[in-house]
């Protein structure tokens, strides 16, 4: 699997989350470990892109993320993907 940012990842794991879904979920469509699964829902819920609805005991993006994901998906669209060699210039 090639280099993913940060902000590749948390693409990710708002998309999985978008409707409400598991932990296990987001980890599996977001290939990502435990550790690195709680480090994300920790960060993306302080910052209010993610809301954990304990009765239901799912994740779901909220507004805010999906306002995130709209900008994210509009400036990958507009930049392309970048090449390796383009970064580390």
């Amino acid at each position: 699997m090639k280099y993913r940012s940060r902000t590749d990842i948390t693409s990710q794991i708002l998309e999985s989350a978008n409707g409400g879904t598991s932990k296990t979920r987001i980890m599996y469509s977001a290939f990502l470990s435990y550790a690195q699964l709680k480090e994300y829902l920790s960060v993306l819920t302080e910052n209010g892109l993610l809301e954990y609805e304990e009765g239901e005991n799912k994740y779901k993006t909220t507004a805010k993320g999906l306002k995130f994901l709209t900008v994210y998906q509009h400036m990958d669209a507009i930049a392309g993907p970048m090449k390796t060699s383009e970064i580390e210039q």
